[in-house]
């Protein structure tokens, strides 16, 4: 059984236009990584364990902020390291300033599991998160394009599909 991770892409609209929430992880593997390195808040869950309720955990967890809203589910995306990642997108607005993650140590020291969040444009992020992941924001910019023009319903993708192969 591959590994699951639960994750929000929070998403806004700006009189730049839409803008997606990434956060940057902690450590000294990623310390001097940026494009291709940010990801959405996410994290692993148990067999049995709602993948919505980890989900919003871990947002919390790693950004200090609690979520609500309206959760809509986007096709799973299998990793390349075979872990099957699944997610929601929620329109929200925080302050990428104000994050405070959970903390790890390795090998002695303590680092944040996230060091920083900032919101970026779609050609942006699409520079700036990890390749796995470059699907759920095509999945993200396809609903928001579908409800901007009236077309659909909820733009909800069907969540019975299995998970897509992550990366193009």
């Amino acid at each position: 059984m591959p590994k699951t991770s639960a994750g929000l892409l929070v998403y806004r609209r700006t009189d730049r236009g839409l803008e997606v929430f990434l956060v940057h992880p902690g450590g000294p593997f990623w310390a001097k990584q940026d494009d291709g390195a940010w990801s959405i808040p996410k994290g692993e869950f148990a067999a049995g364990e709602d993948p919505l309720t980890a989900a919003r955990r871990e947002f919390t967890e790693e950004t200090g902020f609690a979520v609500d809203g309206n959760f809509i589910p986007l096709s799973p995306i299998k990793q390349p390291s075979g872990k099957v990642v699944y997610t929601w997108i929620v329109p929200g607005d925080y302050d990428a300033a104000l994050v405070r993650s959970n903390t790890f140590t390795l090998k002695g020291r303590e680092y944040p599991e996230i060091d920083r969040a900032a919101w970026f444009d779609l050609a942006q992020a699409r520079r700036k998160i990890l390749r796995g992941q470059l699907g759920f924001l095509d999945q993200l910019e396809h609903l928001t394009r579908e409800s901007a023009t009236g077309r659909g319903d909820s733009g909800a993708p069907d969540s019975s599909r299995g998970p897509s192969a992550g990366g193009r």
